[in-house]
């Protein structure tokens, strides 16, 4: 996993190939399966935060950086297991806001997001991790460029970029991407919160592939809660 820096750099790690496995939910609500050790596989937080999943839904957060290799790796499996996720699971994907480089690969998402081309979100870590671009600069200026000039490459219009990245629906997000980034004392990612009251990651899992059926028994001891 990334660790939270002290400062502004960069964080290029390669890919890896990952092969997919089925997966299993077998908790039933109120209960978290006996494999899956508190405080080893998991963690249960002290401090649960409220969630923003609609009603009867079970919200599964993913704490990602756009600059790091570990979500890099594991976005392709979680892409895979958003297909096919329970009905019940609602899942959200938040940028971790420690500095600058961070919030400005936040605001790229965000802007993804708005402009309705979350198509291009693998894309973006592709141009980090494979393409060599870091898609962040200490000047803010240079660092529009370079996310106007990316979404142009990608079909996007200067005009549309402009109402998009300077819209007041970005700035919100950005806002409550910090506000989980420091209630959920985030200190290194990628990180996988459910419904507010679990925390959990590749490591602790055992694996990727553990982890996506860690999520999904998590989930289900939440369901109806």
């Amino acid at each position: 996993m990334t660790s939270r820096p002290i400062a502004f750099g960069s964080a290029l790690v390669a890919a890896a190939l990952l092969s997919f496995v089925s997966l299993d939910a077998c908790a039933r609500a109120g209960e978290v399966p006996a494999r899956w050790q508190p405080g080893t596989n998991y963690t249960q937080l002290e401090a649960p935060q409220a969630k923003a999943a609609a009603k009867g839904k079970v919200e599964v957060l993913e704490i990602f950086w756009y600059g790091c290799g570990h979500c890099f790796v594991l976005d392709p499996a979680l892409e895979s297991w958003k297909a096919g996720k329970p009905e019940y699971v609602e899942f959200t994907r938040v940028p971790v806001m420690w500095g600058p480089a961070h919030a400005q690969h936040a605001k790229l998402f965000y802007t993804l997001h708005a402009l309705k081309r979350d198509d291009l979100h693998a894309k973006v870590f592709a141009a980090i991790h494979e393409g060599g671009q870091m898609l962040a600069s200490p000047d803010e200026i240079a660092t529009r460029e370079m996310h106007q000039k990316f979404l142009a490459d990608n079909g996007v219009s200067t005009k549309d970029f402009n109402a998009a990245y300077d819209s007041m629906s970005v700035a919100t997000q950005l806002r409550r991407a910090d506000d989980l980034t420091r209630a959920y004392q985030i200190a290194s990612v990628p990180v996988i919160i459910v419904n507010g009251k679990y925390s959990t990651g590749v490591s602790l899992a055992g694996g990727i592939p553990q982890l996506l059926n860690l999520i999904n028994d998590l989930a289900a001891s939440e369901k109806g809660r």
